[in-house]
């Protein structure tokens, strides 16, 4: 099975999306009727308080986990029909995935970390492709390197590589700065910008640092499983403070 990536102006769309945990007294709706777009080509960080459904709201997205209500749709897909396999086959060619821990094989090397979805997808890696990757995010000279022989900021640049390399349609990126000291995360963060900026990659990244999502085109909010709000491109000063009314 492939699935063809068609241009379309919506990256994902969320429509009325439930997510509930436990059953009967016990259930907890971490999210709650959410509605959301993600354009194409734009850079979305999520935000709100520890238990607003930040989280599961990427797994939603991403087809990591099943809402228990409402649609997703990503790279024009209805996920809700697919199978398990064909989400899976979903995932691989059209979404991406930069966690905060990074998740390299420390057996591998850059290079071959970085060709590793290709080769789960059944396809030969394309070496000037994977290296052509590495260069991109500033790692060319770095190809033969384990993990354990680079720094973290290099190590969540050849996730970004890796996240990369098969063109998806979306990028997904939870808390991708969380384990990086200041310096290292605005590189990254230039990164993650620069992807949007100069491939029209959508970027979609859950994070609680305003600076980080200052590097955003949009903010969206989440409350108690709710949009709250979704205001474009604001300074960290702004967003720090949108956030402390939230936690408020």
């Amino acid at each position: 099975m492939t699935i063809t990536q068609t241009h379309q102006a919506e990256a994902v769309r969320l429509a009325e999306v439930r997510r509930t945990f436990g059953t009967g007294d016990n259930a907890v709706a971490a999210l709650d009727g959410v509605t959301l777009a993600f354009p194409t080509g734009t850079f979305t960080a999520v935000m709100g308080p520890s238990g607003s459904g930040k989280t599961t709201l990427l797994h939603c997205a991403a087809g990591l986990d099943r809402p228990t209500g409402g649609s997703v749709v990503v790279a024009g897909t209805d996920l809700g029909p697919l199978t398990e396999h064909a989400l899976t086959l979903l995932r691989r060619e059209a979404v991406g995935f930069v966690f905060q821990s990074f998740n390299l094989v420390s057996a591998l090397t850059a290079e071959q970390n970085v060709a590793l979805p290709l080769r789960l997808a059944g396809r030969r890696p394309d070496r000037a492709r994977v290296l052509a990757g590495l260069a991109e995010v500033g790692l060319a000279d770095r190809a033969g390197h384990r993990p354990s022989e680079l720094s973290g900021g290099q190590q969540q640049r050849v996730a970004i590589a890796r996240a990369l390399v098969t063109r998806p349609a979306v990028l997904f990126a939870d808390e991708p700065t969380g384990a990086l000291d200041t310096g290292t995360s605005r590189e990254v963060l230039g990164l993650l910008r620069a992807t949007a900026d100069r491939h029209g990659q959508t970027v979609i990244m859950v994070t609680h640092d305003p600076v980080a999502a200052a590097y955003a085109d949009r903010v969206v909010f989440l409350a108690d499983g709710r949009v709250a709000d979704v205001l474009p491109a604001l300074s960290a000063e702004a967003i720090a403070t949108r956030m402390a009314r939230l936690e408020a």
